[in-house]
């Protein structure tokens, strides 16, 4: 009772903003109160023509975090498009597994570099630990593969988001040592050899270098 008495007039003040400037400000309050109550409203802002509100929505959601995730699921075939990128952006953060195919199938095919870069590094932020056993070689070793053909992006900042999404990924599959790890470590090694682009042979350099430390021999 408290917690909704207090989350009303954050609400009302979403509603009755009169300015994109007073929008946004408001919508930072709502997300920093961090209640599930507000999750309807954020992701009702994730739809605005104001990008300064769908970042304060998504933040507000990726704070949530898995209580989020079956909200925006349910939503997302009712979001125009750019509605349905700041989605798979909280997604993305948050890295619940029962997003996990919504994010392979963003990360290898859609449109837009900014959202396969969000995708393929959000590939490597799954929590694994939330999905069965059973599924979970399988599906990382899909997540895997997944990458390695995003890693031959024609853009350079996706190619970034697929070798950051491979670090996290190694570092999760590590402990079970899975036939890919080693590949995937050549990958990386060819990457910083070979990539067009300094910063993409630098940042698969330092995830080389990391995993080197970390993964068996």
């Amino acid at each position: 009772m408290t917690e909704n008495a207090g989350l009303t007039p954050l609400i009302k003040a979403v509603e009755e903003a009169d300015s994109a400037e007073g929008l946004t400000k408001a919508l930072w309050k709502l997300a920093q109160a961090r209640s599930p109550e507000a999750i309807p409203t954020l992701i009702e802002a994730l739809g605005f023509n104001n990008p300064g509100a769908a970042v304060a929505g998504v933040e507000g959601l990726i704070a949530l975090g898995e209580v989020a995730v079956v909200p925006l699921l349910q939503q997302l075939d009712g979001f125009n498009y750019g509605a349905r990128a700041w989605a798979l952006r909280a997604l993305a953060k948050i890295g619940d597994p029962r997003g996990l195919e919504l994010l392979l199938d963003t990360a290898a095919h859609d449109f837009a570099l900014s959202v396969r870069r969000a995708a393929a590094s959000g590939l490597g932020n799954i929590l694994w630990e939330n999905m069965d056993p059973e599924e979970r070689a399988t599906a990382q070793e899909k997540v895997y593969q997944t990458l390695l053909e995003v890693l031959q992006d024609p853009e350079w900042v996706v190619r970034y988001g697929a070798i950051v999404g491979m670090q996290g990924l190694a570092t999760a599959a590590v402990s079970n040592s899975p036939m890919w790890l080693r590949q995937l470590l050549t990958q990386l090694s060819d990457r910083a050899k070979s990539d067009e682009e300094l910063v993409v042979r630098a940042r698969a350099q330092l995830a080389y270098q990391q995993l080197q430390n970390t993964t068996p021999a």
